[in-house]
């Protein structure tokens, strides 16, 4: 839904995983190391995608299982090396979309930026991974669940994020691909800007009701004042 809408703020608070990066090679390699360490010798890599849009938003996911595995110890353990293997895979699976250097580069001269991410990991492997993908220079703060209480829908990363970029949320917009994104963006009364390059549709997104869909962060200076 792009438009001429131009968003005021003074401050952006961007997501990684989908928004910055794509994720998918990465999914499908941690479903493919999950399925493994469950015994599995058939499957479709490709419900990693789908397991990622549920963890995100909390739903079940017991039937996404076939019937031998759906014992909730079984569940358990592969859902814990999914996402371990996750996040080994983004350091070598997972790149930045395509011109997405040179937006946060023209972002980060007018705007100060701070990365609030859902990933729930030490703010220290975040940054090296960052650093690796030479993204790390742009941003002024990082946050991760790892450092609020409550994650993603909940404000609480956004807040902290803003404030570490010397301001209130209200002053600021919320960007990301994902429903918790928007949603964690209105409950701290941000901005909220959606992006259509993750793992959601624009229909999903519209009926967050964000303050602007556009098809991806490279189309973002243009609708910013």
């Amino acid at each position: 839904m792009e438009t001429n809408k131009k968003i005021a703020t003074k401050g952006l608070l961007i997501d990684l995983d989908g928004t910055l990066i794509n994720p998918q090679k990465a999914l499908l390699e941690a479903a493919t190391a999950a399925y493994i360490a469950i015994g599995a010798t058939k499957f479709d890599a490709r419900i990693g995608i789908e397991i990622a849009r549920r963890m995100e938003q909390n739903l079940p996911m017991h039937d996404l299982f076939s019937p031998e595995y759906e014992n909730p110890m079984v569940i358990k353990k592969f859902l814990s090396t999914y996402i371990d293997a996750y996040y080994i895979s983004t350091l070598t699976k997972a790149t930045p979309f395509p011109n997405v250097h040179e937006t946060l580069q023209i972002l980060s001269q007018t705007y100060p930026l701070a990365l609030v991410t859902l990933r729930s990991i030490p703010k220290k492997q975040i940054t090296k991974e960052l650093a690796q993908l030479q993204l790390l220079k742009y941003f002024k703060a990082v946050v991760t669940t790892m450092d609020v209480k409550k994650p993603k829908p909940y404000p609480d990363a956004v807040i902290k994020g803003a404030e570490q970029l010397g301001t209130s949320a209200r002053h600021c917009a919320m960007v990301g691909d994902s429903i918790v994104d928007v949603q964690a963006g209105k409950a701290a009364n941000a901005k909220t800007i959606a992006v259509l390059s993750g793992l959601y549709t624009k229909e999903e997104l519209e009926k967050e009701n964000p303050d602007l869909i556009i098809k991806n962060i490279n189309l973002l200076p243009k609708f910013l004042r």
